[in-house]
């Protein structure tokens, strides 16, 4: 029998039985434990799988990475070098490049990610079009990382003064008498990577859009009309009514971009590989990974850990503050 069909075969019919026979099984375990306990225990026979991968998927693949970020870029016998890995990084320039450009991605993505989309989520809330307008600002989160870096290379397509410029941003503004643009390889920093957030807050503006336009949707419309008929104008209205009502949300929206912005590394890796001043931590981490030094690879996984931890936990605790009050 062909093995690709062998294959087919074991996953269509293995998995359904062995799901099958561990609920079977768990069930019969259940009903040998004391009637006042099997309300304990069952939950924990039915997360058991679920633990067990999350322990060897995640748990486990983390504190090895803490352990390795502290030993030498030898694979077969690594030695314990200390800090030494975590001293490379903080002296190293392209690191600390890396750091300070994943800062301004931080400050950008998200301040124009979620004013946008905020603007964006109250302008066509409840007109005819609605619909469509927002079906549209979405799209662009329907293609995957590596598909808006391609289309955007060729948007940015640059070609020396008086050549054809075959890229659309390019040839529109030579259209109008201007020289065109080296986006992706300019020598000025922040030029390039300034091109490149500008390509996930294409991509990402329609999220957050959703999300808050949710959210002004669940506002009382009373509220509304009540400072309405107090007299504020619809400036006044969205300052000091809309917005504060908005707070919670805009909370969880800016810390999704903020850990967006620190995890960046499929548009860099597409376009610009780190290269003219737009190296990122997880592209630095890559780069480390296939100099075979996973040593150093690993001190930069941890260090884009403990940034992002801090952050998550500001959004789980946003987000349980949200649920609490539905």
């Amino acid at each position: 029998m062909d093995s690709q069909l062998l294959t087919a075969l074991e996953v269509v019919v293995g998995v359904p039985a062995v799901l099958v026979g561990y609920i079977w099984l768990t069930e019969r375990i259940v009903t040998l434990v004391p009637p006042k306990w099997q309300k304990r225990v069952r939950p924990w026979f039915w997360l058991g799988p679920a633990l067990g991968f999350l322990g060897f998927f995640l748990i486990y693949p983390t504190i090895g990475t803490i352990i390795r970020s502290f030993q030498s870029r030898n694979v077969r016998n690594p030695e314990w070098v200390g800090l030494a890995n975590y001293k490379w990084f903080f002296t190293n320039d392209a690191a600390v490049q890396a750091l300070l450009n994943n800062a301004l991605w931080l400050v950008m993505l998200t301040v124009f990610t979620v004013g946008l989309g905020l603007v964006i989520a109250v302008l066509v809330d409840r007109v005819r079009y609605e619909a469509w307008a927002k079906s549209i600002i979405f799209l662009p989160l329907a293609i995957s990382m590596v598909a808006a870096g391609v289309i955007w290379k060729f948007m940015y397509d640059f070609r020396p003064p008086g050549q054809p410029q075959t890229g659309t941003l390019n040839a529109a503004i030579g259209a109008v008498g201007i020289n065109p643009v080296a986006w992706l390889q300019s020598p000025t920093f922040g030029v390039s990577t300034f091109a490149l957030i500008a390509i996930m807050i294409w991509m990402w503006t329609g999220f957050a859009m959703v999300i808050i336009s949710a959210a002004v949707k669940g506002i009382d419309p009373e509220l509304l009309e009540a400072a309405r008929l107090d007299g504020a104008g619809e400036w006044q209205i969205f300052r000091k009514v809309t917005f504060p009502l908005l707070g919670p949300t805009l909370a969880v929206v800016s810390t999704t971009m903020v850990i967006t912005s620190l995890k960046t590394f499929d548009i860099v890796y597409t376009l610009t590989n780190g290269n003219y001043d737009t190296e990122v931590i997880a592209n630095l981490m890559i780069k480390q990974m296939s100099f075979n030094d996973f040593g150093r690879a690993s001190a930069v996984a941890v260090v884009l850990l403990l940034a992002i931890i801090p952050v998550m936990a500001f959004n789980i605790r946003q987000f349980r503050a949200q649920e609490s009050i539905r």
